[in-house]
């Protein structure tokens, strides 16, 4: 079995195997590497594209009698992440030591939180695509160090390692087991992503592995207890963790289906084949034998240090999306299209200011998305200005073209990054509004299609559809629409 349909109108998340319905439970552990200038505990750059070990400090490549020294800015950017997730901030917490052996852990342990972390339960709401809202929730969040990287691919015989990930700042963040298929946990991902963007607290940059998520996956049947789950490590992106979630179910029910078991244990996602493989059997907490760093104090706040990073916390995406609906009058799913990140924000309120905000909306989301998704461009590669895009919307909704127009004006905005009005002057494709010119068309449109009058006036009414062409046609597209069609209603109702 390899696919699986989602049935049964009660619940859309329920999937259909060869012996029943069954449900799938997602949790999502997602590690954000923290905006800063340095390491966890120590002063190395935590910059990406530098050269293998250029970014090792004594403390990183932990050399005898190198003590680590915890990071306040990294600690500040924690808490106020856990303020954008709703959620609870402990005035103590603790690290501890999480010990395993790894080639790229030069420790021999990492540093983490377990059982007091700085972060505790918070809520995240998530928007689908039926238009519908949901709320996750937050689990914890913790501050930990990274590990390095282990390079399988240099030589034929050896592995190397570069630590300069070693003691970079993460904050894993637990999700709570609430996600019910793989478009919810895309859909958490991403405000997820936005919310931390929106903080500043990490860029988000998956393809840079700043941003990774583990997901722990199980399936049971509707109103059972949790099955056995598998954990599918360092996805790097939306479209992969969808892919392994889908895998994943597929694979758990044809197992269970056949009168197997699911084995607790940590798996990979292979992106060449869109499969999950074993990678080694899931270890608990006590495995880790976790017990508090010795060298680092607990992290004890006041709570007026938290309310004053509370108070400076910028507009979020839930609040922008509200403010858009309620200043611009925008609908539910183009307001969270909107505010899924600044730069779009920014872009959109500069297109709609003074003007129609839905035709703006509708411009910036359909048309200039379409164009630059063609393009391969980002937003901030746009070549057309968003005071270009307003100007060409203002000069739709005075009547200056026609919404037609629009769009042969807008393509070569694209290809030149003109202006709309150096454009429309250049072509001649202002809207003809003047109803002298716009009646002498339509008598001759009439003129030479009496049959077609007669047999409108005689009841065919879908004919009108057929004048009003042939009058835009006659004008080459110019014609104001609104006077054309009522003109031609006059004179044929006349």
């Amino acid at each position: 079995m390899t696919n699986h349909e989602q049935t049964n109108p009660e619940n859309k998340n329920l999937v259909e195997g060869r012996t029943g319905l069954w449900e799938v439970v997602i949790g999502l552990e997602v590690h954000a590497q923290v905006s800063s200038q340095s390491k966890l505990f120590s002063g190395s750059s935590p910059s990406f594209g530098a050269g293998p070990n250029e970014h090792v400090s004594l403390v990183d490549a932990a050399m005898p009698g190198m003590l680590p020294v915890i990071n306040q800015f990294c600690v500040e950017q924690a808490v106020k992440t856990g303020l954008g997730l709703n959620a609870e901030v402990n005035l103590f917490s603790v690290f501890d030591r999480k010990n395993y052996f790894y080639a790229d852990l030069p420790q021999g342990y990492q540093i983490s939180q377990y059982k007091q972390p700085i972060i505790g339960e918070g809520v995240i709401t998530i928007d689908l695509k039926d238009g519908t809202s949901r709320e996750i929730g937050i689990e914890r969040l913790h501050l930990e160090q990274d590990a390095g990287k282990s390079m399988h691919d240099q030589h034929p015989s050896k592995s190397y390692i570069d630590l300069n990930r070693s003691g970079v700042a993460l904050m894993e963040i637990v999700s709570k087991p609430d996600m019910r298929s793989a478009e919810e946990a895309a859909a958490y991902v991403t405000k997820l992503r936005s919310i931390l963007r929106f903080l500043g607290t990490c860029d988000g940059n998956m393809e840079e592995g700043s941003m990774r998520a583990d997901v722990n996956v199980s399936v049971r049947r509707p109103g059972d207890e949790f099955g056995t789950r598998t954990e599918t490590k360092n996805l790097n992106s939306i479209r992969f963790i969808s892919q392994a979630i889908n895998a994943e179910v597929a694979r758990q029910i044809e197992i269970i289906e056949d009168g197997g078991v699911i084995d607790q244990e940590t798996r990979l996602f292979d992106t060449s084949t869109g499969l999950t493989r074993s990678m080694r059997s899931k270890e608990d907490a006590h495995d880790y034998r976790y017990f508090p760093d010795p060298d680092l104090l607990p992290l004890v706040f006041e709570q007026s240090w938290v309310d004053g990073i509370k108070a400076n916390l910028p507009e979020l995406p839930d609040a922008l999306k509200a403010r858009l609906m309620d200043q611009y009058g925008l609908s539910p799913y183009d307001a969270t299209v909107i505010a899924e990140d600044l730069e779009t924000a920014a872009f959109y309120e500069k297109v709609a200011a003074g003007r129609d905000a839905k035709l703006a909306s509708n411009w910036m989301t359909v048309e200039l998305f379409g164009a630059l998704n063609k393009l391969g461009k980002t937003l901030a590669e746009s070549p057309v200005s968003p005071e270009q895009l307003g100007a060409l919307v203002g000069l739709i909704s005075d009547g200056t073209i026609s919404g037609r127009i629009a769009k042969d004006v807008f393509a070569e905005m694209i290809e030149t990054s003109g202006d709309p009005d150096a454009i429309i002057e250049e072509k001649g494709l202002k809207q003809v509004s003047d109803t002298g010119a716009i009646e002498a068309m339509i008598d001759d449109v009439l003129a030479n299609n009496q049959d077609k009058v007669d047999e409108y006036r005689g009841g065919k009414d879908k004919l009108f559809g057929f004048f009003v062409g042939q009058v835009m046609k006659a004008s080459k597209g110019q014609a104001n629409p609104g006077v054309v069609n009522q003109m031609l209603k006059s004179k044929l109702d006349g």
